[in-house]
């Protein structure tokens, strides 16, 4: 990291409302202007900007958006300085601040919102994520005036303004869209803290600082542009070179410190976890066909395994055990009695006795005229479950044996898993893997029906129950707090009485930072690492 002048004094730790804050206090000293913060993070996307939340990350660093999430859950001003929302729910206006500029010099203006939930939305240049969240709701938008742009729902949709929070919703430049697809996808444009400098694929990101930005959040740490000069954002998928990197000084902040290495960095470093709101690391079970198309089967799958013990034992205690496999522990309106299913393996033989699975062959698994109970379980190794998720996975298929289930593991690539190899109902029998939101309204977008003419490739277990949707979408439109509370645990109590998502461990955003960089911090809508604030002392 380069230093160049000393511009102010340091004060103590920082605020912890980022997540759980641990570890040594920062430095005290005087902060230095500028420098160059290498950060040795996990996995890298096919493009800069898309819908999985490892462009979210990096969508925080040259991105901005409508509106921010703060600390205590209250969605605060970013680019719109305020916003109305009619006596219907159904429409919403948003007031921009005026003055800013894209990083090429087009002006972020009503027009350019426009401009990226059209793109967002057509079917020719889709953001899956974005129109997971917003398609079903969408009715039309237009420019009311330079600074003025207005959003129509077809129906009240109240998690609105918190799924907007969300980097894949970080406004671009449309100026930047005519340059095509490859451009777009090495180097889009925006109006945030950094610029995009140039991508080296496989090994890292540089970004430069923004010196005209002027467009922080309600809740940044100070106004204006970011302290340092770059932030290489650095590819480092082999958990002991991360975090080697951070022993050795070659990284000033590391993500997803290894558990084994967790009590020995918050001995040393600054350190920060955050419990990602959403869906948890969950096995989602194929209702489509055999074996999981009977409930008891997938009820005795869920208490053939000792979920809490293989997750303390794989991740030291360090990253939770979330029995729920719908949502998050973190995530609002949370029920923390939904997906329970205890231990125990005598009520998972019963279950599988009932349901016809009376037979052993040779190898102890179960038989059904003449069928053995098997499944083949997807799992993202590397892209999505690490080595400790796989060793979860493992147990959870080991200890499934003992009653007679033969879970086949196949792991797949992050290309395979992503690509659509899986999307087809035939193609495995269970899924693992996690999505992150700070809204239970994601319900709607992992349960809604996947019918011929409204296909749904997020609904992974293939169950299409009218009623269990018709209980999302309730909640999602429901004004009275509480009664969106109570239909979202009723929506929860569905799907864990039928057993379609069994949970395992929450997705969970770790730092290690060194005690010479101050202010880093994790934002509240997916735990996403922002470096604007962030400056080094002497």
């Amino acid at each position: 990291m380069a230093a160049l002048s000393v511009v102010l004094v340091a004060c103590g730790r920082p605020e912890t409302g980022d997540g759980r804050s641990t570890g040594v206090a920062p430095t005290p000293g005087d902060y230095l202007a500028g420098g160059t913060i290498e950060y040795g993070h996990e996995q890298e996307p096919p493009c800069v900007h898309g819908g999985w939340v490892q462009n979210a990350y990096l969508a925080r660093q040259y991105l901005d958006n409508l509106v921010s999430l703060a600390d205590d859950g209250r969605v605060v001003p970013w680019l719109a300085q305020s916003w109305d929302i009619s006596p219907d729910r159904r429409t919403y206006t948003f007031h921009l601040k005026p003055g800013v500029k894209f990083s090429d010099g087009t002006d972020l203006d009503a027009a350019a919102v426009k401009a990226n939930i059209d793109r967002y939305l057509d079917p020719k240049t889709p953001n899956g994520t974005v129109t997971a969240y917003l398609g079903p709701y969408f009715e039309s938008d237009d420019v009311v005036g330079t600074h003025t742009y207005r959003l129509h729902l077809n129906r009240p949709y109240e998690p609105l303004l918190t799924a907007l929070t969300q980097g894949y919703f970080g406004i671009q430049s449309p100026t930047a869209f005519h340059r095509g697809k490859e451009a777009n996808c090495r180097q889009p444009i925006g109006s945030g803290p950094f610029i995009i400098e140039r991508w080296d694929r496989n090994r890292s990101i540089t970004f430069v600082r923004n010196p005209n930005y002027n467009s922080a959040p309600a809740n940044a740490k100070h106004q204006g542009p970011a302290y340092v000069d770059k932030l290489i954002w650095k590819f480092l998928k082999d958990p002991v070179l991360r975090y080697g990197s951070l022993t050795s000084g070659s990284s000033d902040v590391i993500y997803n410190v290894p558990a084994v290495n967790w009590a020995a960095a918050t001995r040393e470093f600054q350190t920060r976890q955050y419990i990602t709101p959403g869906r948890p690391n969950a096995l989602t079970l194929n209702t489509d066909h055999a074996p999981f198309d009977d409930v008891r089967v997938r009820q005795a799958l869920a208490y053939a395994a000792d979920r809490r013990k293989a997750v303390e034992t794989a991740y030291l205690g360090v990253v939770p055990y979330n029995p729920n496999g719908a949502l998050s522990q973190s995530t609002p309106d949370h029920d923390e009695t939904a997906g329970t299913y205890p231990y125990d393996p005598k009520r998972a033989a019963r279950l599988l006795d009932e349901a016809g699975w009376t037979g052993r062959d040779e190898d102890g698994v179960r038989t059904k005229n003449g069928r053995r109970l098997t499944a083949r379980v997807v799992y993202p190794a590397d892209a999505i479950v690490g080595a400790e998720g796989a060793a979860i996975v493992q147990d959870v298929a080991a200890q499934a044996r003992t009653v007679g289930f033969d879970l086949v593991l196949e792991p797949a690539t992050q290309s395979a898993y992503f690509g659509g190899r899986y999307a087809k109902a035939n193609s495995t029998e269970a899924y693992v893997g996690y999505w992150t939101s700070p809204t239970p309204g994601l319900l709607l977008i992992n349960w809604r029906q996947r019918l011929p003419d409204k296909p749904n490739p997020f609904n992974q277990a293939f169950y299409n129950d009218p009623h269990l949707q018709s209980v999302i979408e309730q909640a999602n439109s429901a004004t009275d707090p509480a009664q969106r509370t109570a239909l979202y645990h009723q929506a929860q109590q569905i799907i864990s009485d039928q057993a379609l998502a069994i949970g395992l461990y929450t997705q969970t955003t770790s730092l290690a930072i060194t005690p010479k960089l101050h202010d880093v911090w994790t934002e509240q809508s997916q735990g996403e690492p922002v470096f604007a604030d962030a400056r080094f002392v002497r």
